[in-house]
C-alpha cells in the first residue's frame, strides 16, 4: 500500500509518545497480563517478554505516523514466532493486539487534545489508519504463528518418530534414558504395554489412519511408527480393560493386524515387535483381521519357519493336494472345518451346510489319499499342522495345483 506522509499535527502527536514508549511499553504489559490469560502465566510467557514485545511494537506503529514508509512486520512476524513456540494460543495472541490497538488509539486521542492543531477529520483519518494498521499486524502475526506451529509439529513428529524407532531397536536401554523417552511419547514409564504391527495398503499410506487419537479417547496411551511395508505401535495398558479397548479400536480397521503378548518392560520392545510380526504372519491370505500371538501358537510356529512350513505342508498334504483344485478345496475346508469342531461330524456338517453323512465320506476320502487314519492322535497332529502351514503359505504356492512351492 503506497501511503502519504501523515500531517504534520499528526507527526507531532506520535513524536511526543515515541519519547514515553519505554513508560506506554510497560503501562501496556501491565494490561495484557491482566486480560490475558496466558499472559498472567509467568512460566509460559515471562514478564520481560511482554514488555519487549509492547514496547518495540509501540515504537514501530508510533514511527509509522511520523513518515511515509511501508509497513515493517518484522516485529509482529517476530512476536507470532515466539507465542508460537511459548505455546500461547493464537486466539490468545490476537486478542493482545486488539488491546494493543485499543491501547495505541486511546493514547493517540489523548496527546491530541493537547495538540489545538488536530482537527477532528485528522482524527478520522487516523482512526482508519490505527485501524488498517492493525489488520496488517494481525495477519502477519497470525501468518508467522501458523508457520512456526507446522515447523514445531513436524520437528515433534521427527522426534518422536526417531524415539519410537529406538524403542522398537532397542537402541535405548538405560533406565532413565528409558524413563525421558517414555515421558516424551506419552507412556507411561512401567507398567503393561503391547506391539502391534499392521500392513500398510501402499507405502507411505497408514494400516491404522487416526489410531493413536482413536486409542487417547479411551485412555489408551500409544505411540506409533511408520515404516515402507508396515505401521507399528507400542500400546500401554494402564487398566484391566485397556487391552480389550484397544483391540476394539484395532478391528475396526480394515487392515491385517498383529499383536504381541503383553510385558512388562519397554526393554523387552524389540522382541514384542517380533511376536507382533510373527502373530501378523498367522493371518495368511485373509485380507484384513487381528491376530494375536497367543491366540494359536501352532499357526505362530509355522509363521517363525515358512520354508519348513512349505515343506511340512507338501509332505503332509501332498496327495490331497495333487487332486484336482475344486475336489482339493472341498477336502481341506471340510478337514479346516472339522478341526475347528473339535472333531464332530454334526458340528461340521452344520458350518458347511451339509449333512454329517457327506462330512464322514469326505473324512474318509482324506484318510484313503494321505494314508493316515484320523482316529490316530499322531497323525491327526500332523494332517493339522500340515495344514495349518498350508493356509499360511502365499498365493503362489498353490498355483501349480501340485501343492505348495518350498520357498527360495
Amino acid at each position: 500500500m503506497e501511503r502519504q506522509a501523515p500531517p504534520s499535527e499528526i507527526i507531532g502527536v506520535a513524536a511526543v509518545l515515541l519519547r514515553r514508549t519505554p513508560d506506554l511499553g510497560e503501562r501496556l504489559a501491565r494490561r495484557m497480563r491482566a486480560e490475558v490469560e496466558s499472559y498472567g502465566n509467568e512460566s509460559l510467557v515471562p514478564f520481560a517478554s511482554i514488555r519487549t514485545s509492547c514496547t518495540r511494537n509501540l515504537e514501530l506503529m508510533l514511527r509509522h505516523f511520523t513518515n511515509a514508509a511501508p509497513v515493517d512486520t518484522g516485529p509482529p512476524k517476530e512476536t507470532g514466532r515466539v507465542r508460537a513456540q511459548q505455546g500461547v494460543p493464537l486466539a490468545e495472541t490476537l486478542h493482545a493486539y486488539r488491546i494493543g490497538f485499543e491501547f495505541l488509539w486511546s493514547e493517540l486521542v489523548t496527546e491530541a487534545r493537547h495538540h489545538p492543531a488536530v482537527t477532528d477529520s485528522m482524527l478520522v483519518a487516523l482512526a482508519a489508519e490505527v485501524w488498517w494498521l492493525a489488520g496488517e499486524y494481525s495477519m502477519a502475526v497470525a501468518a508467522a504463528y501458523r508457520e512456526t506451529t507446522s515447523e514445531l509439529m513436524l520437528q515433534r513428529e521427527h522426534e518422536r518418530s526417531v524415539l519410537v524407532e529406538a524403542l522398537f531397536t532397542g537402541v535405548i536401554a538405560d533406565r532413565t534414558t528409558l524413563g525421558e523417552t517414555a515421558r516424551t511419547l506419552g507412556l507411561p514409564a512401567q507398567g503393561r504395554f503391547l506391539v502391534v504391527a499392521a500392513e500398510v495398503p501402499a507405502p507411505g499410506r497408514e494400516a491404522l489412519p487416526g489410531i493413536e487419537a482413536a486409542l487417547r479417547a479411551t485412555h489408551v496411551p500409544s505411540a506409533w511408527r511408520l515404516l515402507p511395508d508396515q505401521q507399528i505401535g507400542v500400546v500401554a495398558l494402564p487398566s484391566p480393560t485397556a487391552e480389550s479397548a484397544a483391540l476394539r479400536a484395532l478391528r475396526k480397521h480394515s487392515a491385517r493386524v498383529g499383536v504381541s503378548p503383553s510385558y512388562d518392560s519397554l526393554r523387552d520392545t524389540p522382541q514384542a515387535l517380533r511376536f507382533a510380526r510373527l502373530a501378523l504372519g498367522t493371518l495368511g491370505g485373509r485380507k484384513s483381521g487381528v491376530a494375536r500371538f497367543d491366540d494359536n501358537p501352532l499357526a505362530v510356529l509355522v509363521a517363525a519357519a515358512p520354508a519348513e512350513a512349505a515343506h511340512l505342508a507338501r509332505t503332509g498334504l501332498s496327495a490331497i493336494l495333487a487332486l484336482p483344485a475344486q475336489e482339493r478345496e472341498r477336502l481341506l475346508e471340510t478337514l479346516e472345518q472339522w478341526f475347528a469342531a473339535a472333531g464332530s461330524a454334526v458340528e461340521t456338517g452344520r458350518r458347511l451346510y451339509v449333512h454329517a453323512n457327506t462330512v464322514r465320506y469326505r473324512l474318509r476320502r482324506i484318510e484313503s489319499a494321505t494314508g493316515r487314519s484320523l482316529q490316530d492322535p499322531q497323525a491327526v497332529l500332523e494332517i493339522g499342522a500340515a495344514l495349518q502351514a498350508f493356509r499360511l503359505l502365499p498365493p503362489e504356492g498353490e498355483s501349480t495345483g501340485a501343492g505348495p512351492a518350498t520357498p527360495g
